[in-house]
């Protein structure tokens, strides 16, 4: 790929000012046709953001391996359950010793609370040994709204009971409904915050009032158009959309649109003072924009695309989802906003207006200001900047061995007050903590009383029962310890059979989102496939283990990964070798200083209990997709540059002329993703953190300093093995 031809830098009057060959209503009706099928798109597309939890699911089985043994046991669940209901388990406490009244009150409430639309069979009250609490089954139809129904359920069971007695909703449908309440600002608050945050930095920046607003509807307009794009994908199947790859969506959309619109601001208003029509301007902008931003872009489509190798479906579907967003992050910034800009004309930049002024930009590269001093400093002890950098980012880095991304559990999901946290303590204070969410075991009917032995033998297991035929009363359905699980009053059922296999039903003595729990899982598999080979263990606990594996073997294949696909995008956009592979280094150096920052802030300062292991995948691929388009930005400009005045002069000039539009672009994708720590989702905080320091990193010291130092140290040969090593100019 050649270098794109340059415009003189010096022209005259006569030539500023004469006609470019494109009539003149053509330049005007182009503007004017991209505007309105951007104003179309955004119309069509701004209703779905109140609509996107119709096609979304958070549900964590949905985005398991189909290979997984808690895949299977869940897809077979409805061959021995009425339907695929969500159970809620409901806790009723007390300081003292529930009375006969107290408890004919509890039962009179569960009755009351079965006959509300999404409830399905609720059990009976079962009181606990201590005589303090009395617990409840509560299954919710999984085609009713969640939310709405644990909402009347809390009001339902908690009218009327007697003083000192508490409720509490927890289980799956207790977490589930946490999840749901976090995720509800999604389309509210999150979409104004990262909004208003770019806002001001964008007035703060251009010191301009129409200005930040074209950027800002370029911004918003391309993620309405990915957003329709999205939903209609996810109606039909294709993609599989969660609350947090919603978030994330938004936050990518803004921040890279904004970031690509910068870019091109800036070569627009360095046009305008060269040369004094708008749409000459326009189009040079544009030549000079192109390739940086469709090598960025390029770079994180094919880091988010890497996704698509994961095991797990919530990683595998983000690369498409944000993928479709940065498309229409690039088309915005390349296509609306030079129509909006071309139709503001230099009123845009009001106050300051760029005068047409081609004498003073004849050099092209500013010789005062910050970056121009920070150009000079590097001139002068190039060495002594990028090892000193080098250093200081080495020392951040080694806390990365502290980052705890072994898995978090369910309880610690969601930030801030949780009824059904309190409500799985409260569970775990008067009943086996594993009480309502049960480790589920496929087997061969045969096989039962084998299978029933090895639970029955861990100490992690407090009961063992099988899922009973509801028609039957026969006698009990194993030798030793197992009950049959059936309707209230069906004694001793048969088990039920669904092709030849019953399922039996464990509980678990520890919480089912604690690590004891999961151990008891590995623990059962591994007996199991001695004991009964072929026999599958699901639920709760089950998912949360094989999520777990399933996101550490994503995160150790597909790091390497992107690390291979962005280096070869580098080597064929700079035409270098060394230039890539040097870019690629100081970014995973940047990377792992954020991550050992992180480390330090999570354990040590917000005392967080660990996180998930998609967090460090999440953040590789952010931070170094992204974190490599301030050097795509920054040396596409040097090469250009070079081209010109030589490596080192091109270095120093190519830092002076991108420096400020570079840094502008940090601040705002840095505010765009701290804008996700408003959702209460332990997930989303982590990662907001993470890419919102790395990103400051990498703009203010590896891009600023270190990339450049380093470059201007080797000199020319950082182009080895092109010509331009050679000294070609």
């Amino acid at each position: 790929m050649s270098p794109l031809p340059e415009a003189p830098r010096v022209q005259s009057s006569t030539a500023s000012t004469t006609s470019p060959r494109v009539p003149r209503w053509l330049r005007v009706l182009l503007p004017a046709v991209l505007i309105l099928v951007w104003l179309a798109g955004a119309s069509i597309g701004g209703p779905y953001f109140g609509k996107v939890d119709e096609v979304s699911s958070n549900d964590q089985t949905t985005y398991l391996p189909e290979s997984a043994d808690a895949t299977a046991v869940q897809e077979r669940l409805s061959d021995f359950t009425d339907g695929d209901a969500i159970p809620a388990v409901v806790v009723f406490s007390a300081d003292a010793q529930l009375n006969d009244d107290d408890l004919a009150a509890i039962d009179e409430r569960l009755a009351a609370a079965a006959d509300l639309d999404g409830v399905d069979e609720v059990s009976p009250a079962i009181a606990s040994d201590d005589g303090k609490a009395a617990q409840a089954f509560v299954p919710i139809s999984s085609d009713a709204e969640l939310s709405e129904v644990v909402a009347a359920l809390d009001e339902a069971l908690s009218d009327g009971l007697p003083a000192g007695v508490v409720v509490h909703i927890t289980g799956p449908a207790g977490f589930s409904n946490d999840l749901v309440s976090a995720f509800a600002g999604i389309d509210g608050i999150l979409l104004l915050v990262a909004l208003a945050a770019v806002l001001v930095i964008l007035v703060v920046v251009y010191r301009s009032l129409l200005l930040p607003v074209a950027v800002l509807s370029t911004s918003l307009f391309a993620l309405c158009v990915a957003l329709l794009t999205v939903w209609w994908l996810a109606k039909a199947g294709v993609l599989l959309l969660s609350g947090q790859t919603q978030g994330i969506l938004f936050i990518l959309v803004i921040g890279a649109a904004t970031d690509y619109s910068l870019l091109y601001v800036s070569r627009y208003r360095d046009e305008l003072i060269r040369t004094e029509s708008t749409w000459t301007a326009s189009m040079r902008a544009l030549r000079g924009s192109f390739e940086p931003i469709l090598a960025s872009g390029g770079t994180v489509i094919a880091g988010l695309l890497c996704l698509l190798l994961s095991d797990l479906k919530s990683n595998s579907t983000l690369g498409p989802v944000a993928a479709i967003g940065i498309v229409f992050a690039m088309l915005s910034a390349l296509s609306l906003l030079p129509a909006l800009l071309f139709a503001f004309g230099r009123a845009a930049f009001w106050p300051r207006r760029p005068a047409y002024a081609p004498d003073t930009a004849a050099d092209g590269a500013p010789a005062r200001g910050l970056w121009a001093g920070v150009g000079r400093a590097i001139r002068a002890r190039p060495r002594v900047i990028w090892a000193l950098t080098a250093v200081v980012l080495a020392a951040g880095s080694i806390g990365f061995t502290q980052f705890q991304a072994d898995g978090v559990s369910q309880s610690d999901l969601v930030l801030g007050e949780s009824q059904a946290r309190e409500g799985q303590e409260v569970l775990g204070e008067h009943f086996p903590a594993g009480s309502g969410s049960p480790v589920y075991v496929l087997v061969a009917e045969d096989d039962l009383q084998a299978a029933a032995d090895v639970l029955l033998a861990d100490d992690g297991i407090d009961g063992v029962a099988v899922t009973a035929d509801t028609e039957s009363g026969s006698a009990p359905v194993t030798e030793d310890g197992v009950t049959a699980f059936g309707p209230p009053g069906t004694p001793s059922p048969d088990p039920t059979v669904a092709d030849g296999d019953v399922l039996l039903q464990g509980t678990l003595a520890d919480a089912a989102d604690s690590t004891a729990a999961e151990q008891t899982v590995r623990d059962l598999r591994g007996a199991l496939d001695d004991a009964v080979p072929g026999a599958l263990v699901g639920g709760v606990t089950a998912t949360d283990v094989d999520t777990n594996d399933a996101s550490i073997h994503d995160r150790n294949l597909i790091i390497p990964v992107i690390l291979a696909v962005i280096l070869v995008i580098l080597m064929l956009l700079l035409r270098s070798i060394l230039a890539p592979v040097l870019l690629i280094l100081t970014t995973v150096l940047s990377f792992g200083t954020a991550m050992g920052v992180s480390a330090l802030v999570f354990n040590e300062v917000l005392g967080f209990p660990g996180a998930d292991p998609a967090v460090p995948l999440y953040g590789f691929v952010f931070l170094v997709a992204l974190g490599i388009d301030y050097n795509i930005f920054l040396m596409t400009r040097v090469r250009e540059e070079s081209l010109r005045h030589g490596t080192r002069d091109g270095i120093v000039r190519g830092l002076a002329i991108t420096g400020g539009v570079i840094t502008s672009a940090g601040l705002v994708l840095a505010a765009t993703f701290t804008a996700l720590s408003v959702i209460p989702v332990l997930f989303l905080v982590q990662l907001a953190f993470i890419v919102a320091f790395g990103v400051l990193l990498d703009t203010f010291i590896v891009r600023s300093l270190l990339v450049p130092a380093l470059s201007y140290d080797i000199g020319r040969a950082i182009w080895w093995p092109s010509e331009l090593a050679r000294g070609a100019r």
